[in-house]
C-alpha cells in the first residue's frame, strides 16, 4: 500500500469516493443504485490499480465513519451496548439512542433504516469492485486477487452483522439493481454458507501480510479470524478451533493490558486508522465524558460490578468521574481525544483476545477441558487475575461468557451477540431492562424497505 495512503486514508480517495459513495449513499434504498452501477463499472475506474485501491480504502473509511462498525454513537459499539446491559442512557429522550436503550424500537426507526441502508450500500460497493476487477484486463493476477479478496472479506463481514441483527436477510452478490430490488430474505443456513464461501475465497486471495504495514487492510489472518468467529456462531467447533489456532500461532500476544488499544499493539489483527493527524479515535469522542451526571451515556453499575476485584481491565479500560457523591464510569479503552498525542490509538475491529476466547469455547464444547482452561487463563492472567476455577464444560462456558463480557465490552455489539447465541438474552435482560421483550432478539426490518420490496416480508415478530 502506498505510504501516503497508508498514513492518511483520505489523501487520494476523493476522486473515486465521489463516485463510489457520495453518488449512492444518498439513495433511498439499497436496491435503487442504477446510477452508481454505471459510475462504478465505468472503464476509467477499472483501468488503474490506484483508483481501485482508493475505492477499497474508501469502503474502510465508510465503515469507520458511519454505522455498524463506527465508533460514533451510530455504531453497534454504542447502540448495542445501550440495547443490552453494558451502558445506561442519560441523554434527551428524543435522541435516537433512547429507543435502543429502552428496547422500544419501531419499524419506522430512522437509525435502524440507516444501519440497513448503509450496510447494503457498502455491500454494493464491494460487489462493484469484485465485478469491475473481474471484467478488467488492466490488473495483474496478484492485484486482481487482492482487490477481490478484500471485497469478499467486507461483503462477508457486513452480512455477518446483518444476519445477527435482523435474522434472515438477502445475501447480495451483484450490482444488478433489477435483481436486488426484488431480493428475498434467505434462510440463516444459506446466509452463513455464503459468508463462509466468501471468507474462504478471501483467505485464498488475500496476501499473507497486510499491505499497509499497520493492520488497516485485511490479510489472510484477518479473514481466518473472522471465519473462526463465524464457525463459532455456526457451532462448528472443530473449524472454529482450527482457524483460531492458526491465527493464534501467527500473531504475537500483547501481554500488557495498557497497550492493547494502541495502534502498534502486537495483538492487533485488523483496525481502522483515524481520519486526520491528531484526530484519534471516534470511540474516545463517543464514550469519554467529564461531567456529573453524564451528558449522554455511561457504563452501567450492573456491568461495572461484573469485574472481579483486582481486574486490570477495570483499572485501565474504564474511566471514572465523580462529584464526591455520585460516581460514573465510561469505556476508556481509547483515551486520546482530538489533538492529543498524535494518532497513538487506532480503532480495533479484530484482535487476539477474541481468538483465544473462540478457541476456549470450541475446546470446551469438544471436551478439551485442559485446553479451554489454558485459553481462559491467558486472558485472565493478563488482567491480573488468578487461573479459572472452572473444571466442567458448563462451568467453562459460564466462565468464557463472563470473560467475553469484561474483555470485549463496547466493541461492536459482542455482548448482544453472545447473549443471543447462548440463549441468555431473556434471562439476563428481562429482570433489568423495563422495555425488554423476547422478540427484541431481532431488530425490526425497516418499514420503508418492506414497502419498496414486499419480498422482504414478513416483518420480524413483535414489530
Amino acid at each position: 500500500m502506498n505510504t501516503h495512503i497508508q498514513n492518511r486514508q483520505t489523501k487520494y480517495i476523493f476522486p473515486v469516493v465521489l463516485l463510489l459513495f457520495f453518488s449512492f449513499l444518498s439513495c433511498e434504498d439499497f436496491v435503487e443504485v442504477d446510477t452508481p452501477n454505471h459510475l462504478l463499472s465505468g472503464e476509467n475506474l477499472f483501468n488503474d490499480p490506484k483508483t481501485v485501491e482508493a475505492a477499497m480504502v474508501g469502503i474502510y473509511v465508510q465503515l469507520r465513519n458511519s454505522f455498524l462498525l463506527t465508533g460514533t454513537s451510530q455504531g453497534l459499539s454504542n447502540l448495542m451496548g445501550l440495547y443490552t446491559d453494558e451502558m445506561d442512557y442519560y441523554g434527551n429522550s428524543t435522541i435516537r439512542e433512547a429507543s435502543f436503550y429502552r428496547n422500544n424500537l419501531l419499524a419506522s426507526d430512522e437509525t435502524v433504516a440507516e444501519l440497513w441502508n448503509a450496510s447494503y450500500n457498502q455491500i454494493y460497493a464491494s460487489n462493484a469492485i469484485i465485478e469491475g476487477v473481474a471484467n478488467s484486463s488492466y490488473f495483474t493476477p496478484e492485484e486482481t486477487a487482492q482487490f477481490t479478496g478484500e471485497a469478499k472479506f467486507i461483503r462477508a463481514l457486513i452480512h455477518f452483522h446483518l444476519v445477527n441483527l435482523f435474522g434472515e436477510v438477502p445475501y447480495i452478490k451483484t450490482t444488478n439493481y433489477l435483481e436486488n430490488q426484488v431480493a428475498s430474505r434467505q434462510p440463516l443456513e444459506e446466509v452463513y454458507a455464503s459468508i463462509v464461501t466468501d471468507l474462504e475465497g478471501a483467505i485464498n486471495q488475500l496476501p499473507e501480510e497486510d499491505v499497509s504495514g499497520e493492520h488497516v487492510r485485511p490479510d489472510k489472518r484477518s479473514a481466518k479470524a473472522l471465519l473462526a468467529r463465524v464457525y463459532l456462531y455456526m457451532e462448528n467447533w472443530e473449524m472454529a478451533a482450527m482457524l483460531s489456532e492458526e491465527v493464534i500461532n501467527n500473531t504475537a500476544w500483547e501481554a500488557d493490558p495498557q497497550n492493547v488499544f494502541l495502534k502498534e499493539s502486537s495483538g492487533t489483527i485488523w483496525q481502522f486508522m483515524p481520519e486526520f493527524d491528531e484526530s484519534n479515535t471516534l470511540e474516545a469522542q463517543t464514550f469519554i465524558f467529564q461531567t456529573v451526571p453524564p451528558p449522554v451515556r455511561a457504563l452501567s453499575s450492573n456491568f461495572i460490578n461484573a469485574f472481579e476485584d483486582g481486574d486490570l481491565r477495570k483499572v485501565f479500560w474504564t474511566g471514572m468521574v465523580s462529584d464526591g457523591v455520585e460516581t460514573y464510569y465510561y469505556s476508556a479503552k481509547y483515551k486520546l481525544l482530538p489533538g492529543e498525542s498524535g494518532n497513538a490509538e487506532y480503532s480495533k475491529v479484530l484482535r487476539m483476545a477474541e481468538q483465544y476466547l473462540i478457541r476456549a469455547e470450541a475446546r470446551a464444547k469438544m471436551g478439551d477441558i485442559a485446553g479451554a482452561r489454558a485459553d481462559i487463563n491467558r486472558i485472565r492472567n493478563r488482567a491480573g487475575l488468578a487461573n479459572t476455577t472452572a473444571t466442567s464444560e458448563n462451568e467453562l462456558l459460564t466462565a468464557i461468557l463472563q470473560e467475553r463480557r469484561v474483555e470485549l465490552f463496547t466493541e461492536h455489539g459482542h455482548r448482544f451477540f453472545d447473549l443471543k447465541r447462548s440463549n441468555k438474552l431473556d434471562v439476563v435482560l428481562d429482570p433489568i431492562k423495563e422495555g425488554w421483550d423476547t422478540t427484541d432478539q431481532l431488530l425490526p426490518l425497516p418499514e420503508k424497505e418492506l414497502l419498496v420490496n414486499p419480498n422482504l416480508l414478513p416483518q420480524n415478530p413483535g414489530y
